[in-house]
């Protein structure tokens, strides 16, 4: 059996077999109140993958929060073998001021790697980088539909790059979708360094949604399980994290938008497959002078759905994703 090296984390050294909570420290509000991102280490005797989970990048991103915070308070995240750095919530910020931003109105995940002299948001991409990225072997960032969109459970990276597909599919989301990178993005910039990062994305802002946190939960048990993190006993802990349907992994999608302003329906839920042509939702105006039925323009899955009554021509209404082929 290999033993764990020491690991040390913004100035603090855990040991192999113990665990900790570090506060990194990010900046103080005008009130001069310290605002610090918590890390949790969960760390075993033996030598394994060392896994990142990372939620509330976007301060209204409850249901990631929400993933996390159940790992770590259900005990889930105690390894046989490896490190497991979890962090329930990087932008506090935001999540005080129900907000996917920091202050100044930026995007952490428009930031990486950041800049210890730079914004605000720069500056929390820049500790990332810096003190938490070189350490891992790979990781999952937690997300959740913006707005009112409602995101059915998925897993978002790029199919062709690295063991990123092995990785996914031993997560097992509903759906697996083959993902660029965005700019800037904290995916783009560990998978520069060659460290792999699952996007799970599920449910709505400011809404917590059951079902998409315990399929987080029980995916990540299962990427666990693979990555030889946990046995079956510890899989076992959570109910119906031991098997999943095989994932359906969607080669492109398309969102469907408003043709004109009005009142939106939707008349399908997310998750399922809809035939082309099929009325999936309408637009009225308030009045009951017009209606508009909406047909699906192609063939495939509803990937996630806008939940917002009121829209505006051009909104986005449906994510509609196609097989691989």
């Amino acid at each position: 059996m290999k033993t764990n090296p020491p690991l040390t984390l913004y100035g603090t050294t855990i040991e192999a077999g113990e665990h900790a909570l570090i506060n990194i420290n990010v900046a103080r509000l005008p009130s001069r109140t310290q605002i610090d991102t918590p890390v949790y280490v969960f760390r075993a005797v033996e030598k394994g993958s060392t896994l990142l989970l990372l939620a509330g990048m976007h301060g209204n991103e409850t249901n990631g929060i929400e993933i996390v915070r159940q790992l770590i308070a259900k005990q889930l995240l105690f390894p046989k073998r490896g490190t497991v750095i979890a962090i329930p919530l990087l932008n506090v910020y935001g999540f005080l001021n129900f907000s996917r931003d920091v202050p100044d109105g930026k995007d952490i995940n428009r930031s990486f790697p950041g800049s210890a002299e730079g914004s605000l948001a720069s500056r929390l991409a820049h500790v990332v980088s810096k003190e938490i990225l070189p350490h891992i072997d790979l990781g999952v960032d937690f997300h959740t539909g913006g707005g009112q969109i409602n995101n059915y459970s998925q897993i978002r990276c790029m199919l062709g790059v690295g063991r990123n597909e092995e990785y996914a599919r031993a997560f097992a989301p509903p759906f697996i979708i083959d993902a660029k990178v965005r700019e800037k993005s904290f995916r783009e910039h560990a998978q520069s360094l060659g460290k792999p990062i699952l996007v799970y994305e599920g449910g709505e802002s400011m809404r917590l949604n059951r079902a998409p946190v315990k399929e987080g939960m029980r995916g990540t048990l299962r990427l666990m399980r693979h990555l030889g993190m946990i046995d079956e006993e510890g899989i076992k802990k959570m109910k119906k994290a031991e098997t999943a349907p095989p994932s359906i992994v969607l080669a492109k999608t398309r969102w469907l938008r408003a043709k004109i302003s009005g009142v939106f329906r939707a008349f399908v839920d997310s998750g399922i497959f809809v035939e082309k042509g099929r009325f999936i939702g309408s637009i009225t105006d308030p009045f009951g002078e017009m209606h508009y039925d909406i047909p699906a323009p192609e063939s495939g899955y509803i990937v996630a759905i806008n939940h917002q009554p009121v829209v505006t021509q051009g909104d986005a209404l449906f994510h509609i994703g196609n097989p691989a082929l």
